[in-house]
């Protein structure tokens, strides 16, 4: 049986007013995997993976990663995780580069001339990391953005929303950076995602969010074949029209 490398269990956060954002939310992410969460704005997805990575307390559950207890031991466990947010952005003044040195220096990695040289690769930028940042397209951007979070080799990586905005070549290029990533290190990957092709193409398996819960998960090709649909878009539909009814 593969490592279980993160364990989310009956997790729940509620805001002032008993506004609930996520409501006992399960699943677990294996060694070498990629999971995805995905819902409409509002299902949970974000705040979930902000809780993951230690950034807000959950209201009750348990969230391990790596065998670590992220609630109780919150620092040691960001130690393992590397997480991309959404609305995540560049220093305009600062090279490509720059920012890989300085972000490597600021994770304390021993190796940071190792490890910089396999955040470039990881951005496929080439020549263009020796020019500022603030001239970079937002492909290019999140191109640097992603080989940050994945350079140090974290145990797990969260990625929000990974392509949001970006053309089909930039898209492609993230796409296959997260997959050779996965391949190359076993490390697992939890990404949330609107684009329902990007979640076929990528993940192993899949959480449907809906109103703050999980309301089905499996194989993107086990979900299809089991609403008897063409696609997960189609599935997803037809999965919240059972959630509604029932």
């Amino acid at each position: 049986m593969p490592r279980k490398v993160l364990v989310v269990d009956s997790v729940h956060k509620t805001y002032k007013g008993g506004v609930y954002a996520v409501r006992g939310v399960s699943f677990t992410v294996y060694e070498g995997e990629i999971y995805g969460l995905i819902g409409p704005n509002g299902a949970g997805k974000t705040t979930t993976l902000r809780m993951i990575a230690g950034l807000i307390k959950p209201s009750k559950g348990s969230i391990t990663v790596d065998g670590v207890d992220a609630v109780r031991e919150p620092f040691r466990a960001r130690k393992l995780v590397g997480y991309l947010p959404e609305e995540a952005e560049v220093y305009s003044r600062l090279k490509g580069i720059e920012h890989l040195k300085f972000y490597a220096e600021l994770y304390g990695v021993n190796n940071v001339d190792e490890v910089v040289e396999y955040g470039a690769s990881l951005s496929g930028l080439g020549s263009r990391l020796y020019e500022r940042a603030g001239n970079y397209s937002k492909g290019m951007k999140r191109r640097l953005l992603l080989a940050i979070v994945l350079m140090r080799k974290p145990r797990l990586a969260l990625l929000d929303e990974p392509t949001s905005g970006l053309d089909v070549y930039a898209s492609v290029h993230v796409r296959e950076v997260i997959k050779k990533y996965v391949r190359e290190t076993r490390s697992s990957v939890v990404l949330s995602s609107h684009n329902m092709l990007e979640v076929e193409y990528l993940c192993d398996r899949i959480g449907f969010m809906y109103n703050g819960r999980i309301i089905l998960e499996g194989s993107p090709k086990s979900i299809i074949d089991e609403y008897g649909v063409d696609n997960l878009e189609e599935a997803f539909t037809k999965a919240i029209e059972e959630f509604r009814s029932a």
